[in-house]
């Protein structure tokens, strides 16, 4: 570079505006520096073309002149420079000349090598001549004998743009690139999230809105300019200008407001959006927000920064509401009840119930409610079924989350307001699914719209949002057309005696039918929807006294107080039933229009539950029904372990009676045939009935096909003793089973159709369909009549293998013989052979034969002694170290009781 006599300044390049004319910032010490535009001395380049205004008309480019531009944009944009600049006599700019390079010895002369590359026209009668004059001339006589840039002799046309500045349909043109990035220029920076572009290669002009984000704005001067700015306006500005102003980017068209375009501009160094966040230039905003590429958790971080560290924007920042921390802050339980369709209630612990609101959401409510205003309702109002999909949305957490364990994490604590208490607003997650956002992606509730600077809300707030449009676009639930929205005409004949009487004929010819716990008003009284018959009733626990907790006095007088065990038996009905689906059998109505009948859950009778809990004692007219020897049997047992409401029983002393009828002294057998599939070490067996064979496949293959499109989610399912559920054995299949014990993460189940037990872990538990609990088991226990089991471990591991080796795989006739102890004792015989099975292994000298009183049973104890005495002489089994008595059985502790 030649020495020249001019002043030297030092600048960075913020903007090419032509070919020969540049600006050039100060370089900055803190904040927006001072700028000048500088025009290149003794040159001219072709002028670039020009959008049409209200006083001007539209220009198109002159040959070479974007490539003029283009070329000094890529050679000097943000590139620190040495400048000359003066004002001649009677000039409105200044004039100058730009060194690339921080060396005035080596820097390059910019307007030399746009000379050299035929990009700009020197000026002949330049008023400034000498020899940096000359040189130029010579340059340029260079470049055209070369035909280079502007100097070629033919194509000039190619090199003029077509530009559309305007778009017709901007929301087919996004539609157009499907979200794929499209190459661009910047060229305007008009506030700090709010940029104009060229999109390359076909020159569209757009205005494009950083999508997710809104930088401080400036406001119009009278003439429609930008004129005083919001706080940090200026600084957001220059913070865009000095990394995007004329640099190379793709941007993502997303979507479009008032014609201008919504989209993410990606630059090799990162997202600016981002960046503007973290340095608290910019705010998130939710209505751009679920138009984000890669979505949204890397702005709301940002901006979460910003605000932690109180930058710029955010200096006075402060949280709004309170703050919720530690253990308070995420816990896990168990849905007990859908108290609405945006509140739940869960368990923690034995004796911790939480009521939490799902946060963010707000449910199905009728056009003429306002939001945080209890409504006024007409006499007889039920929101459940009167308020269009409010059913929907309640069915649809009862069937996803009763009963299940779930997740929750508190977003925020909203305070009393309008009569309204204070609500802990939460996100609800079960196997990884967001409850909330389920339910917006169903239709079934609506996301609250907070103002700009309002953080008290859902810490998945983006995902509600974006899953609504979605709901929206399909018109799912409530967004779906007028007319659309389901109704539902329910009977209440719950305390209506004329209306319960007419439905009474109904629900007793239906026989058992299922139905869904609304509410538990004590252990044994239950208000029930029957879907079949579309109404709510009151039903009554058939055959048990159970005591009643505290309720309101008659009359509204006061209180009557719990009667003893009451509220246990209150609960005990609530955690086994409360929105349960169940199964009833009305059998009568009483004189108040209460049904009076029997109920399944799991396919177990919660009658004989409550009273094998201790909660409740058989009443006399269970005596008339098919289950009394089930309540009978659970009331001994509740009575021999003092199980509560019988701590202080004393069983009364009475001379055993013997269980068989004695007027029957003739054995007549009915043989079916069956299977046996287990055998316990106490020689109790279990057998399937051949003629249900069929049946049994064809459940196991429904259940199979079930779990195969319906997977259970893992840990969704906490299994409890008592419960009917579904179990995966070794073989990979699922199976009906009942839960025995829980330990740990153990569960130890009993696989109810095949009669065998196996200890698992607790997520290959999961929940039984709706349907699969009405099957009776196909699995029957027995004992093996008129015999029983020598008391050395040996020979009773000798026995089970030896009757396991003569039952397996063969269909056997059983008969039975007697029952003891509730349990059914049979004999067992070769259905080709007629062999009896136990006679065999007495004549082994593997089991001892019973000594039994009945009459009928003599002639079979006779041909099972018989085989006794052929085993003692063989000395077979047991016998094998002579004949055992019963006095040197006792001597030698061999005792031969069962």
């Amino acid at each position: 570079m030649s020495t020249t006599p001019q002043t030297l300044h030092r600048g960075i390049v913020k903007q090419v505006l032509s070919g020969d004319s540049v600006i050039i910032r100060d370089q900055p010490k803190g904040g927006p520096p001072p700028e000048r535009t500088i025009n290149l001395s003794n040159v001219v380049a072709p002028k670039l073309a020009r959008r049409a205004t209200a006083s001007l008309e539209e220009t198109k480019d002159e040959p070479f002149a974007w490539e003029a531009r283009e070329f000094l944009r890529k050679k000097i944009i943000g590139e620190e420079v040495l400048f000359t600049a003066e004002r001649p006599p009677s000039a409105t700019r200044d004039y100058g000349c730009i060194y690339l390079g921080k060396d005035v010895n080596t820097a390059e002369n910019i307007t030399e090598t746009l000379v050299s590359e035929g990009l700009v026209t020197v000026r002949r009668e330049s008023i400034r001549q000498g020899s940096e004059h000359t040189r130029l001339i010579e340059l340029e006589d260079a470049a055209k004998a070369a035909g280079k840039g502007k100097w070629a002799s033919t194509g000039s046309q190619e090199h003029v743009r077509e530009i559309k500045w305007n778009i017709e349909n901007p929301r087919n043109f996004v539609d157009k690139f499907e979200g794929k990035p499209v190459k661009a220029v910047i060229e305007h920076v008009r506030d700090g999230s709010t940029v104009r572009a060229f999109l390359l290669p076909d020159f569209y002009h757009i205005t494009l809105m950083i999508s997710g984000i809104r930088c401080p704005g400036f406001k119009l001067n009278a003439e429609g300019k930008p004129d005083k700015g919001e706080p940090f306006a200026d600084e957001a500005k220059f913070f865009v200008e000095t990394r995007l102003l004329q640099r190379d980017v793709e941007i993502i068209l997303e979507s479009v407001n008032n014609n201008n375009f919504v989209g993410s501009i990606i630059h090799p160094k990162g997202n600016i959006a981002e960046a503007l966040l973290k340095e608290g230039f910019a705010k998130c905003v939710d209505w751009s927000m679920t138009f984000v590429t890669g979505g949204p958790e890397k702005l709301r971080a940002a901006e979460k920064l910003a605000k932690e560290k109180k930058l710029r924007i955010w200096k006075d920042w402060a949280p709004s509401g309170p703050q919720v921390s530690g253990k308070e802050k995420e816990f896990q339980g168990v849905v007990t009840e859908v108290v609405n369709a945006d509140a739940l209630m869960v368990k923690v612990n034995d004796s911790l119930v939480k009521k939490v609101f799902l946060a963010s959401i707000r449910p199905p409510r009728l056009p003429d409610d306002k939001p945080g205003e209890p409504a006024q309702r007409p006499k007889g109002f039920r929101p459940l079924y009167d308020i269009p999909w409010m059913y929907e949305a309640r069915e649809f957490l009862r069937k996803k989350l009763i009963g299940k364990r779930v997740n929750v994490v508190v977003d925020y604590i909203q305070p009393p307001a309008n009569n309204f208490p204070e609500k802990t607003c939460c996100t609800v997650t079960i196997g990884g699914v967001n409850v909330a956002e389920a339910m917006v992606s169903k239709g079934y509730a609506t996301v609250i719209r907070y103002r700009q600077d309002d953080d008290q809300r859902s810490s998945h707030y983006d995902e509600l949002v974006a899953a609504e449009v979605k709901a929206a676009k399909s018109g799912n639930g409530l967004h779906s057309k007028k007319g659309n929205a389901p109704t539902h005409r329910v009977a209440d004949v719950s305390g209506d005696l004329t209306k319960a009487k007419q439905f009474l004929p109904f629900l007793q010819r239906v026989g058992r039918t299922e139905a869904v716990v609304e509410f538990v008003a004590s252990g044994s009284r239950l208000r029930l929807y029957v879907p079949k018959e579309t109404c709510l009733i009151t039903f009554l626990l058939a055959g048990i006294n159970c005591p009643r907790g505290a309720r309101p006095a008659v009359g509204g007088t006061g209180t009557v107080e719990s009667e003893p065990f009451g509220e246990e038996a209150l609960q005990f009905t609530k955690d086994k039933c409360l929105q349960r689906e169940v199964e009833i059998q009305v059998e009568a109505m009483d004189k108040a229009g209460n049904y009076i009948g029997w109920l399944w859950i799991g396919g177990q009778n919660l009658s004989v539950m409550l009273v094998e809990e201790g909660l409740a004692s058989v009443h006399f007219t269970a005596e008339r029904s098919n289950h009394y020897s089930a309540l009978k049997r659970a009331e001994d047992n509740a009575k021999r372990k003092k199980e509560k409401i019988w701590a202080n029983f004393e069983e009364e002393k009475e001379e055993e009676k013997p269980e068989e009828d004695e007027k029957v002294t003739e054995r007549t057998p009915e043989y079916q045939d069956v299977l046996v599939i287990e055998a316990t070490p106490e020689l109790r067996f279990y057998a399937q009935f051949v003629e249900q064979g069929p049946k049994l496949e064809q459940l196991m293959e429904k259940l199979r096909q079930e779990f195969t499109a319906n997977p259970p989610l893992t840990g969704a399912y906490t299994p409890k003793k008592g419960d009917l559920c579904a179990s995966k054995f070794i073989d990979g299949e699922w199976y009906r089973a009942r839960v025995e014990k829980v330990q740990g993460g153990k569960v130890s189940v009993y696989y109810i159709d095949y009669g065998n037990r196996e200890v698992v872990e607790s997520s290959k538990c999961g929940t039984l369909p709706a349907g699969f609990a009405t099957e009776k088991p196909y699995a029957h226990e027995y004992g093996l009549a008129c015999v029983q089991l020598h008391n050395d471990p040996e020979y009773k591991q000798d026995a089970i293998r030896g009757f396991m080796s003569d039952v397996n795989n063969r269909t056997l006739q059983l008969n039975v013989e007697y029952r003891a102890g509730g349990v059914p004792y049979a004999s067992l015989r070769d259905s080709e052979t007629k062999e009896d099975i136990a006679q065999n292994l007495i004549k082994d000298g593997l089991l001892l034969v019973e000594n039994r009183r009945e009459k009928r049973l003599q002639k079979l104890i006779e041909e099972y002694k018989a085989a006794q005495e052929t085993a003692k002489k063989n000395h077979a089994g047991i016998w094998e170290y002579g004949d055992i008595t019963e006095d040197d059985a006792k001597e030698f502790g061999l005792g031969l009781g069962r």
